[in-house]
């Protein structure tokens, strides 16, 4: 299996809480949709061999949402702090989730914000992801760029040139990340450049 992102090792362990955490994103709004099904495949690539037991695991956390956080802990236990791209990566894969069947839901926002909580991300990476997903969705340059609002035009320039570097498509397939993740990369690529250029031009005026 390969997520948004290479994961530390291809334990069983890692295999299934990525497919449980996609199964209860997928019902936390009350109904799992073949929109949203069909999103985690292609942001969550399964080997051909183990589609079966992927298939079970995820028929079975699909019931509910009960213990995703347990499952949200175990990927950031084998990840840890040093991998903060990668649990952003997965992050990002599960908002794609929650928006395939076209709508936005409290749960799914209360869900998708603990995840980011136990991942270690900030709110204002949460944010950053949120507005770039959801229609209408407060969206803050700052945040976008993970700097405070009170930040020299110097060290926002410097976090913009660290996130392009760090979002580059071309990183992101060196990784190994399947294509719909690829451009899920590209998406935040070009909004972290409106950021920087929505800030500069403020600071300018």
């Amino acid at each position: 299996m390969r997520g948004p992102a290479t994961a530390p090792d291809h334990s069983v362990g890692f295999t299934i809480a990525v497919i449980a955490l996609g199964a209860k994103i997928a019902k936390a709004d009350g109904q799992v949709t073949r929109a949203e099904v069909a999103a985690f495949r292609r942001i969550f690539t399964i080997d051909e061999a183990e589609e079966q037991n992927a298939a079970r695991v995820f028929n079975l956390a699909r019931q509910d949402v009960a213990g995703f956080d347990a499952y949200a802990r175990k990927i950031a236990a084998m990840f840890g702090a040093g991998n903060r791209d990668t649990l952003r990566d997965l992050l990002e894969g599960l908002f794609h989730i929650a928006l395939a069947d076209g709508a936005w839901h409290p749960q799914e926002e209360e869900f998708l914000h603990e995840v980011a909580r136990i991942f270690g991300l900030d709110d204002r990476c949460f944010n950053a992801i949120r507005a770039r997903f959801v229609d209408g969705a407060p969206r803050d340059p700052f945040d976008v760029l993970g700097v405070p609002r009170d930040a020299p035009l110097d060290a926002v320039r410097a976090a913009w040139k660290t996130l392009v570097r760090e979002s580059h498509p071309d990183r992101m397939i060196a990784r190994g990340v399947p294509p719909e993740a690829v451009k899920l990369a590209e998406r935040r690529m070009a909004d972290i450049n409106a950021a920087w250029e929505d800030i500069s031009a403020r600071r300018a005026a």
